[in-house]
């Protein structure tokens, strides 16, 4: 089976049971209410489970990218890098990208992964632009 990276508008029971798993502690139920056009849920799933999630949300032609997580079992394999890739590519005509540095996690491969994602760094996160 291959790895698709798609926009849940709704979640199924799955879905949230996996997504318990990505963002242990958070309210999925509330996650699932915010979702609209400008606030948008990308997830990567492979053999029906999701693996890796991120939320965009949108404000005029700037996207910006909050909450990357990978499940730990399924990291290292390029998941959060195909998740970030394809996500932008759904939403071409957003010309700017920011994802703010949330201090969690070790910041050298934050770092890494994001120059690998083509963001430059800024003083308090991420940006690239879509010229």
């Amino acid at each position: 089976m291959k790895l698709t990276i798609l926009r849940l508008t709704t979640l199924t029971p799955q879905d949230r049971l996996d997504l318990g798993k990505v963002w242990p502690g958070r309210d999925i139920a509330q996650l699932e209410q915010e979702l609209n056009e400008n606030h948008r849920l990308y997830a990567a799933r492979f053999n029906q489970r999701l693996l890796g999630a991120l939320r965009l949300e949108i404000r005029g032609t700037q996207g910006s990218i909050t909450d990357i997580e990978v499940r730990e079992v399924t990291r290292r394999r390029g998941v959060g890098q195909y998740l970030v890739e394809e996500t932008l590519a759904q939403n071409g005509s957003l010309a700017d990208w920011w994802i703010a540095d949330d201090g969690l996690g070790d910041q050298n491969i934050r770092a890494a992964f994001m120059q690998a994602c083509g963001f430059r760094a800024q003083p308090d996160g991420w940006s690239k632009s879509q010229a």
